[in-house]
């Protein structure tokens, strides 16, 4: 089924060029002859969970011949001891933990890495460690090991363990949250230690083609990135109700059943490619939040949420689908007390596209029992069955709706409807009240979580408030700006433009996540000639850095109209 009207233009593999001398961008042979320039002193790999480090040693480190070769990983503490110590934060739960402050140094056997320090250090010619936490080791010069957050877990749905964890064949979802709430944690404390002291960061995402860049050169693509508009590598992903609309306007391949998420806006999650010189080098989004925080996010927005990114954009693709599962996210003292967070995912469905009998499920109905709506969610699990037009209210949507989320409020897109999801980015924090009775795609039960969706549900926002609070809040401010979509109670603002000719956009001390949501493109471009002109397409999110205070946005073609919604901190 065709849902456009033109071709799409959408770019799957955005990338940003940067400038740099040859001796600064290295892949295949060239990266062992670069290092083979450090041929004493010691050398260290640390690598980020979920890295190959069999891979590494055979390909790279064994070819620079060290004179003493030592794996960092060998001197952890046992298993049992690990699980003992991490068991708060990882809970009994396959979803959801505790957000871990652990330290790389709880892993460890420190007494035994404190009498390995001193044989390293007595060590004549090239020593070299490598593993997760080799940076607890002497060193003279410092490899850092990327990889991706997509790749960790599509290495994991391989059969990849979790660190120092024998768990191959464990629940996804489970090896998920060990990373999630406990080794990213660690593993970015790390990095954010000793970034400044690293002569090369290299790309391992690809195991047959490694890429390696030095710090200067990771340096100037972050203060590249940070002074213009730009994008994140997207990743998609299939699900029991995904559509089929992302096949066709996102480039995808169309054998493939469906399309359920596309993650386009979420640096956590997404990926950015530089291409130094004839080197294309793709590194965790993550780094730009990390190295680059005030520029990014803007003073007022770094003093507010610290080293994280606060907005979320992403896509729901139910068209020629099903229903989401019908859910609720957690008031923010909830989310606090029950799992270390210090604010919530309150949302909004911006309607991309709908089916004519596209709906969202919003809000209670009038004058329910709650206590009888409560017994039969909880009934369900023992018959499979709930009927949740008794109790939920059904509204028709059609394209660019905009309906708002606050916490508390229970709510899933229907079939035949594309959502923009545009939120607060606490992403993992979605109680799951009624799936209608599907398995996964991994032939498992979904999670669905009970105790917490039925004490996050604000019995409150029935119809009446439903329909006077959240759907199509829109306040007009001229003929091209509107403020639209998300409760009082969110700390974002999101605001719609139209135009064909050009338009000046403030970003309001804040970075700017956007979304061309109408016009097969748009022109961005500086206000005074600071970034190059900035091409964007149909359905991309691309992001503002704080740096840029306000810029001028166009149609590309001049007699189409085009519309973009953007998002940013109050």
């Amino acid at each position: 089924m065709a849902y456009l009207n033109f071709k799409s233009q959408y770019n799957r593999f955005p990338e940003t060029k940067i400038n740099c001398g040859l001796d600064q961008a290295f892949q295949g042979e060239s990266i062992i002859e670069e290092l083979k320039n450090i041929d004493s002193g010691i050398l260290c790999f640390e690598i980020y969970p979920g890295g190959n480090k069999i891979i590494l040693l055979e390909a790279i480190i064994k070819k620079l011949k060290p004179s003493l070769l030592v794996d960092v990983e060998e001197y952890t503490k046992n298993p049992r001891e690990l699980e003992q110590i991490f068991q708060k934060n990882l809970t009994d739960d396959r979803v959801f933990g505790l957000y871990s402050h652990h330290q790389i140094e709880d892993y460890y056997q420190l007494n035994r890495l404190e009498k390995l320090a001193k044989k390293i250090r007595a060590s004549k010619g090239l020593v070299i460690t490598y593993g997760f936490g080799a940076t607890l080791l002497p060193y003279d010069a410092l490899v850092m090991v990327s990889i991706t957050r997509w790749e960790i877990q599509l290495r994991f749905r391989d059969g990849m363990t979790n660190f120092k964890v024998d768990n191959p064949d464990e629940d996804i979802l489970r090896k998920y949250k060990r990373g999630y709430f406990l080794e990213w944690r660690i593993a970015d404390r790390l990095k954010e230690k000793h970034i400044e002291r690293t002569n090369y960061i290299l790309d391992y995402n690809d195991l047959k083609n490694p890429k390696m860049i030095t710090r200067k050169a990771y340096e100037s693509a972050l203060d590249t990135l940070i002074k213009q508009p730009f994008r994140m590598v997207p990743y998609f992903d299939p699900g029991v109700w995904g559509g089929q609309w992302m096949k066709e306007v996102c480039n995808l391949d169309p054998r493939e059943s469906n399309y359920a998420w596309c993650f386009d806006g979420v640096p956590e999650e997404n990926s950015l490619r530089f291409r130094f010189n004839e080197v294309l080098v793709e590194l965790p989004a993550q780094d730009l939040v990390l190295f680059r925080t005030k520029a990014l996010l803007g003073d007022r927005v770094h003093g507010r949420f610290g080293k994280q990114f606060p907005i979320r954009f992403d896509l729901l693709d139910t068209m020629g689908g099903e229903n989401l599962s019908l859910q609720v996210h957690p008031l923010t003292e909830y989310i606090q007390e029950q799992f270390g967070m210090f604010y919530t995912q309150d949302e909004s469905y911006y309607i991309l596209d709908a089916e004519a009998d596209g709906s969202v499920y919003l809000g209670l109905k009038e004058n329910i029992d709650p206590d009888a709506f409560k017994n039969d969610l909880l009934q369900t699990q023992e018959s499979g069955q709930f009927d949740a037009e008794k109790y939920i209210n059904v509204f028709p949507v059609k394209k660019h709706d905009h309906i708002s989320i606050p916490a508390g409020t229970i709510h899933c897109s229907g079939k035949n409807t594309m959502v923009l999801e545009i939120s607060a980015c606490v992403y993992i924090f979605t109680f799951k009240l009624w799936d209608w009775g599907r398995l996964g795609l991994d032939g498992r039960p979904r999670p669905v979580h009970l105790k917490h969706g039925l004490n996050s549900i604000q019995f409150d926002r029935d119809t009446s408030w439903v329909k006077n609070n959240l759907i199509n809040p829109i306040r007009f401010i001229s003929e091209s700006e509107e403020i639209t979509g998300l409760h009082e109670r969110e700390f974002l603002e999101t605001r719609r433009y139209t135009f064909t000719e050009t338009i000046e956009v403030n970003t309001y001390g804040s970075v700017n996540v956007g979304n061309l949501v109408q016009g097969e493109a748009a022109l961005i471009e500086a206000v005074d000639g600071s970034f190059a002109s900035f091409e964007i397409h149909y359905a991309e999110t691309f992001i503002i850095p704080a740096t840029i205070k306000s810029f001028k946005i166009s149609s590309k073609n001049p007699r189409q109209k085009c519309a973009i919604i953007k998002a940013h901190v109050r």
